[in-house]
């Protein structure tokens, strides 16, 4: 499998992580993190529906 065929799924599982990191660590009420998650996962999303449409 090539990396360029996964980055978004890869952006998207990272988001998601940093989500899950932000509540075991008590970070949830810095809204910069939590901004900066969401934004990683729809760019994410974005990749992902561009690549997948170039294939």
């Amino acid at each position: 499998m090539n990396l360029k065929q996964n980055l978004g799924i890869i952006l998207i599982v990272l988001g998601a992580l940093m989500l899950i990191l932000s509540y075991v660590c008590s970070l949830e009420d810095y809204n910069f993190y939590n901004i900066g998650a969401l934004l990683v996962i729809i760019i994410g999303i974005v990749t992902h529906i561009v690549v997948t449409k170039r294939s």
